[in-house]
């Protein structure tokens, strides 16, 4: 049986920061990672772009975990989102600042997030095996005395466990962690997908499928009353919609009771208030008086969209400009101003971008990371209850808490 001060377990975002801080420290430190390659759901973040984190403040990131945002504050204080952005512009990554403080590499390629951190593990000398997975936390007492692989035991009284959450389970996110934590006496929140696309009713999305669209609003109402607002970009696919406002949005579907209750409005012109998109649309029809309608529209919206607008206003798309009545322009701008869509709920969690529920916080040292249960257990990164919003968040409570257990493990391990 072989042995190691401080094994970390999963080489995602929370894995390499605590692996990375630990080996910084001087700690001999294991990461053990069951693929074949590290990083692999940094890699497919951002669009493949990785929104490594947010540049607000502390106060105003920890506005952006709809639930146990508060329990985030020590790890924020003692790795913040500028400390990330230091460690990778040290490590090699430039970044840049984007629309609503999103950072992404100046790349734009994930992979380079990926080769910067390796680089951290690198110099902070961390044993890295691949392919080789844990099959439990084995424990003594209230104590850990390490873990069990496929290939055997290695002896540890410092394990942090980063194996993030159920989403994505083609990353290697398939849940171990939690099951580790409840043999260990851990409470687990039930897991439920977050950050996650919706299925609509209408079947004219498919028509549209692959378009995006930017700088919409969209509202999520139960009857007349708005649950959510978000502005952004959509993007129709064929089952419904997705992009970053739905993935915001799907927190008030998925935490509805009847997601079938729930309707989706956008709006395809908020820049313009009603009166100065009714002005653009009769100039538009003023312009194009001798066409068929379908053919008009084509200065105010994509093409592929034009054909779903009118026939969504019940007009035909063959009438000829000159023919469309003060009525049928009112439908057609109540359309671009409250497209409706039908939610039929949320997509599974092997499609949403973070899980929500997980090991539950009250049972975890927020400023260490360590289990208030078995002294030497950590738990880092998705495998928390905690979700944030999209723009960078999810990462940064990664890498912030696995910082957090890596330094403390790291410490606790002379």
């Amino acid at each position: 049986m072989s042995s190691m001060p401080v094994i970390v377990i999963g080489g995602g975002a929370a894995g390499l920061l605590a692996a990375g801080r630990a080996g910084e420290l001087g700690a001999r430190v294991l990461l053990l990672e069951k693929n074949d390659r590290l990083g692999r759901k940094i890699m497919v973040s951002g669009g493949g772009r990785c929104n490594v984190t947010n540049s607000g403040s502390i106060q105003e990131l920890i506005k952006h975990y709809p639930g146990n945002g508060q329990f985030l504050y020590s790890a924020f204080s003692k790795f913040s989102n500028q400390d990330i952005m230091l460690l990778l512009e040290r490590m090699g990554v430039p970044l840049k600042v984007e629309k609503e403080g999103r950072v992404f590499p100046s790349s734009d390629k994930a992979s380079d997030v990926v080769k910067g951190l390796t680089k951290y593990l690198k110099e902070g000398g961390v044993e890295i095996r691949l392919e080789e997975r844990v099959t439990g936390i084995v424990t003594e007492g209230r104590e850990v005395r390490g873990v069990t692989t496929e290939k055997g035991r290695i002896a540890s009284r410092l394990v942090i466990v980063a194996t993030g959450g159920k989403s994505y389970p083609a990353t290697g996110s398939t849940g171990d962690g939690y099951q580790w934590a409840l043999a260990c006496g851990h409470n687990v929140v039930p897991v439920r997908p977050a950050l996650v696309p919706l299925n609509v009713k209408e079947e004219w999305v498919k028509e549209v499928q692959g378009l995006a669209l930017r700088d919409i609003y969209a509202d999520i109402k139960e009857g007349e009353k708005v649950l959510g607002r978000e502005q952004g970009e959509i993007l129709f696919t064929h089952f419904g919609v997705s992009g970053p406002v739905i993935l915001s949005l799907s927190r008030y579907v998925k935490n509805h009771s009847a997601p079938q209750d729930l309707t989706l409005y956008i709006n395809l012109k908020p820049a313009l208030n009603e009166d100065q998109l009714a002005a653009e649309l009769q100039l538009e029809l003023q312009k194009n008086q001798k066409k068929q309608l379908k053919n008009a529209l084509d200065d105010l919206l994509p093409r592929r969209l034009i054909p779903i607008i009118i026939r969504e206003s019940q007009i035909s798309p063959e009438k000829f400009v000159h023919q469309v009545t003060k009525k049928e322009r009112q439908a057609l701008l109540a359309t671009l101003r409250n497209l409706k869509l039908t939610i039929t709920g949320p997509r599974s969690l092997d499609e949403a971008i973070v899980t929500a529920g997980g090991v539950a916080v009250k049972e975890i040292n927020p400023k260490t990371m360590e289990s208030k249960l078995i002294k030497g257990l950590y738990f880092a990164g998705e495998v928390l209850d905690i979700d944030g919003l999209t723009g960078g968040y999810n990462l940064q409570a990664a890498f912030s808490t696995g910082y957090t257990a890596g330094d403390h493990a790291g410490r606790e391990s002379f």
